[in-house]
């Protein structure tokens, strides 16, 4: 039984072959459609234990060559914080793989089917500023040198939710980027998908790591601006970005706290000296290419995930004291919010994608999420707006004018 089937483009994939409970990773370097389960990795709750997630992903892809799979994939979604939610992972019966392709204009336009919904912001938009000024606080006292405080936004809707046009919209108009779906259980411990789910959703700009053969990759991205629709603001936006001593700043913390985590890990670790700018459809970012080449040939590049996640660029520095203060601050649990997204093979191959520019979606409602990262001369106020901002790309998908 061979599970993988090499096919045409990602239009032939997405629309011809996509199922709602189908795993769907779309990068620069291809995508992935993993279809049906072979197993899912709940039978033994050991199984899952985040500082036994690598040993266990082995473990199941070795379990499913005995059962004829060739060339099996482990496909994984790991929380923002393990002692709030586990990770949960599966082997998908057949995975199909397509050439880069980012198919423009290939689907019409249209919205989710959000003609007519309730909103409701958790926190309220003054009460995220006022979170803010906490975690000013925080880092004004020397506790923390950087904190990434996040809210979330429900949208209730009379009629279900449309995944697939959603997920359409952000693979047309999010080119370039990571853009993913994928089942996640409610109740992991019934190990059945059956038992209740939702689906996390997004395209996110960041790459955390990905491995091809020993080659090891990282992106961190961190220090932002909104999109202008007229150019010469919108060139004058991403030069002051590059000028920006506040964003530099923030960005040199995530850099230099992934650096630590791979100089034991790689060889020939190129970090530059300078970050560049990159843009996504509403947002321009600060972002590093860091590479190496791996000491340990074995390591996979599940194992590179669970060294850097979760890097500054999405819960803060020193991380324990940023996770203890988010905590505090934030209303609500981020569930897989800013936790990560990927797959991985048997020769610890894989790809890793910081999930961000993402929602739950589950039958008639739909939650999106957004960060800011505070560091000394953050304006509550400009945060704010910059949540906002990153939200327009799932807000965008959905069909919707910005609320």
């Amino acid at each position: 039984m061979v599970n993988v089937i090499t096919t045409e483009n990602v239009k032939e994939l997405l629309i011809h072959d996509y199922e709602e409970g189908d795993f769907f990773l779309s990068s620069p370097s291809g995508t992935m459609l993993g279809k049906g389960i072979l197993k899912i990795m709940s039978d033994d709750e050991s199984e899952l234990q985040h500082n036994r997630l690598s040993e266990g992903v082995k473990l199941a892809l070795e379990e499913a060559k005995t059962k004829g799979i060739s060339n099996p994939v482990a496909v994984g979604a790991i929380p923002f914080d393990p002692k709030n939610n586990v990770p949960q992972f599966f082997i998908p019966e057949s995975v199909k793989f397509s050439k880069p392709d980012y198919m423009k204009n290939a689907v019409q336009e249209g919205n989710s089917s959000l003609d007519s919904y309730e909103m409701q912001p958790i926190p309220l938009p003054q009460e995220y500023v006022e979170g803010v000024k906490k975690g000013l606080d925080y880092i004004k006292d020397g506790n923390l040198d950087k904190i990434v405080l996040a809210r979330s936004v429900k949208y209730q809707s009379k009629s279900e939710i449309n995944k697939k046009k959603i997920l359409e919209n952000l693979l047309q108009y999010n080119t370039g980027g990571y853009t993913f779906a994928i089942d996640l259980m409610n109740d992991i411990s019934a190990g059945s998908k059956e038992n209740g789910k939702r689906t996390f959703m997004g395209a996110s700009p960041e790459l955390l790591v990905s491995k091809t053969d020993n080659k090891m990759i990282a992106n961190p991205l961190a220090g932002s601006r909104p999109r202008s629709e007229d150019p010469i603001e919108d060139k004058r936006r991403a030069k002051e970005l590059l000028q920006s001593a506040k964003d530099l700043h923030e960005h040199a913390v995530v850099v230099e706290a992934i650096r630590e985590e791979l100089k034991s890990l790689c060889t020939n670790l190129i970090v530059p000296e300078k970050p560049s700018v990159i843009k996504t459809e509403t947002m321009w970012h600060l972002s590093t290419v860091i590479t190496g080449e791996l000491v340990d040939s074995n390591a996979t590049s599940l194992d590179l995930t669970l060294a850097l996640h979760p890097t500054p660029a999405v819960c803060g520095y020193p991380r324990e004291n940023a996770y203890q203060a988010i905590n505090e601050i934030e209303p609500f649990d981020r569930n897989y919010f800013t936790g990560v997204v990927g797959w991985c093979d048997e020769a610890g191959n894989g790809e890793w994608i910081v999930a961000i520019r993402c929602a739950e979606i589950e039958k008639n409602s739909i939650t999106l999420f957004a960060g800011a990262g505070i560091v000394a001369g953050s304006e509550p106020e400009e945060e704010l707006k910059e949540t906002s901002a990153k939200m327009r790309t799932m807000i965008n998908a959905m069909g919707l004018q910005d609320s």
